[in-house]
């Protein structure tokens, strides 16, 4: 009895590239989105990040209470402040604000936040951190190259909650309120000692000039860069009055 292996089915180029296909496509798909990752500066990635970080936060159940986010005049959000020692310790991370102008939100400022800070701190812990700016008198301290915070502006750990309110004396007369999120929790956290300064290196190269930060937060001169625009949107979406006394 002769015996035969297995017969081998006909060659169908047709077949095989309908396999293949879907594969070509999900990897030419992560080649490209990859490429325009790394095609970002990271000023834009930092833009990016901001974007994602209050899209997050104002999502969650515990957030900024909508109220206070009517009434302040520009928020500033910065993602991933690295804390660093144990016992005496200290904040680093960069960021970018934006302020309202006439009746709308206006392009970002980019910032630094940085500084000492004392109590038992992780090592290496990251946190996003956002600044709720109340008055024309925190505004002021944004138009310097550097301030202080719990020195120069009065800051204060804002209240969380949808339907939370600044009823306190200290936080209805804070020119900053400010929060934190580490691993989940969101929350209002005191900063005092903390210097922002302006990043005038990324401003320039986000903007392609040397910006004037008064035109840029408060007249709209400068148009809202790409990257910068789910931010900017969000807050048009979240809270797309004038701020009210």
């Amino acid at each position: 009895m002769h015996m035969h292996g297995p017969v081998n089915a006909p060659h169908d180029p047709g077949r095989r590239l309908a396999h293949v296909l879907p594969v070509l496509v999900v990897a030419w798909g992560l080649l490209t989105t990859a490429d325009a990752a790394l095609a970002m500066t990271k000023e834009e990635r930092r833009l990016h990040t901001c974007g994602e970080v209050m899209a997050e936060l104002l999502a969650g159940e515990e957030s900024i209470p909508r109220d206070l986010l009517d009434k302040a005049e520009c928020v500033a959000v910065i993602p991933s402040v690295k804390k660093f020692a144990l016992g005496l310790g200290g904040r680093w991370g960069k960021g970018a604000v934006v302020c309202r102008t006439t009746d709308d939100w206006g392009p970002p400022l980019m910032m630094s936040l940085g500084g000492g800070s004392v109590g038992f701190q992780i090592g290496g812990q990251a946190a996003d951190y956002v600044l709720l700016v109340m008055n024309p008198r925190g505004i002021e301290y944004l138009l310097r190259s550097k301030f202080t915070l719990g020195a120069d502006a009065a800051v204060a750990a804002g209240p969380v909650g949808r339907t939370g309110s600044a009823a306190t004396d200290l936080r209805m007369h804070a020119e900053i309120l400010s929060y934190s999120r580490t691993r989940g929790l969101f929350a209002g956290i005191s900063l005092e000692g903390a210097v922002v300064k302006q990043d005038d290196d990324a401003n320039e190269k986000v903007y392609g000039v040397r910006v004037d930060p008064e035109k840029l937060l408060l007249q709209a001169g400068y148009r809202v860069p790409p990257s910068a625009r789910a931010l900017v949107d969000l807050l048009r979406g979240a809270s797309p009055r004038k701020a009210v006394d």
